[in-house]
């Protein structure tokens, strides 16, 4: 390690296969807690690299505990987390819009870093309970249309890596790796990301890969479709810009849909709006994300696929797979 510490220090940069092996070495104990965090803080000083990406997710995916899912033909919506916005669930309120329209969905989240709200904070308060076990998992799909893949279950890895993320309390690489290492290996990917720049490296390392994905970056620093600006999206057909027009409705203030600055205050957030009890702000922002999910997996147009998402939550078909994944997790 102390080598590559010294070859960062000079502004080098990592091959795909040293990144891969200083990555293994961290996971393996190889490296102290000192040396770990000297090494995350380059990442913070300079963008990564394409190649050091790449290396970082090859380790992450040959070390992580697999799940079979591809019977379901999943998809994913996982953002990156760390663009500091301060907003409640959206993508993970989106994830059951998904699934309330029919689509399957396999959940890749954790508990926050950068903030104190991760998809997988709320999802605990809320009961759900979070499992490796593959009958479990498979059950979840078959009955409620959705599964909840908790990242320290099958990157038990990482465990050398968890408290030093804690302790620094700001985003990491690791924050750009999440939804590129989904243990199930999902076959659609909505992805958001934190700026442009990564949302380009996304692009370059989706299109190696034989994945239907959308990658999201709204222009105003939101790492999924906030309905405050335009935004970003990269899919296997190209770039475009998305307005809130694009799906029939207005543009939002920021802020209308801030809030969750806790965890009770953002799962009190996120059952009303699954009641039907949310701001219309709240419904479309939620609606827009699982739009773009839909449309990644069925072909269709943003504003097909937020009329797919609208009918989901306002018929209570979103709320009925959340409460199906609740009793399954109380089983």
């Amino acid at each position: 390690m102390k080598a590559i510490l010294n070859r960062l220090t000079q502004h080098e940069t990592l091959e795909s296969s040293e990144a891969e092996a200083i990555l293994t070495g961290i996971a393996e104990g190889q490296h102290n807690p000192s040396q770990i965090a000297a090494f995350l803080t380059v990442f913070m000083m300079r963008s990564i690299t394409l190649e050091e990406l790449e290396g970082f997710r090859n380790a992450l995916q040959k070390l992580c505990i697999s799940i079979d899912l591809s019977e379901f033909s999943p998809v994913d919506l996982c953002g990156t987390g760390g663009d500091g916005k301060d907003t409640f669930n959206i993508s993970t309120l989106a994830s059951f819009v998904t699934a309330g329209a029919g689509v399957k969905v396999a959940k890749h989240g954790n508990y926050g870093v950068s903030s104190g709200c991760g998809s997988s904070n709320v999802l605990e308060h809320l009961g759900i309970k979070f499992s490796n076990e593959a009958d479990f998992l498979k059950h979840c799909m078959d009955e409620a249309g959705i599964c909840n893949l908790h990242a320290p279950l099958f990157h038990p890895a990482m465990k050398n890596v968890a408290p030093i993320r804690r302790e620094l309390g700001v985003k990491t690489f690791f924050n750009m790796l999440g939804p590129l290492v989904n243990p199930a290996f999902p076959k659609h990917q909505l992805t958001g990301v934190f700026n442009l720049e990564l949302a380009r490296l996304y692009g370059y390392l989706f299109q190696k890969s034989n994945q239907k994905f959308t990658i999201l970056y709204a222009l105003d620093g939101y790492d999924e479709i906030s309905l405050t600006g335009p935004t970003k999206a990269i899919r296997n057909q190209g770039e475009s810009i998305i307005n809130a027009s694009d799906f029939g409705i207005n543009r939002l203030a920021a802020n209308e849909i801030s809030g969750g600055s806790n965890v009770p205050s953002s799962a009190a957030i996120f059952t009303s709006v699954l009641e039907g009890i949310g701001t219309d702000a709240q419904n479309n922002v939620v609606c827009a994300n699982a739009a773009m999910a839909i449309a990644t997996v069925m072909d269709c147009s943003p504003k097909e696929g937020f009329e797919k998402a609208k009918e989901s939550l306002l018929s209570g078909k979103a709320n009925a797979v959340f409460k199906t994944l609740q009793k399954l997790s109380a089983a």
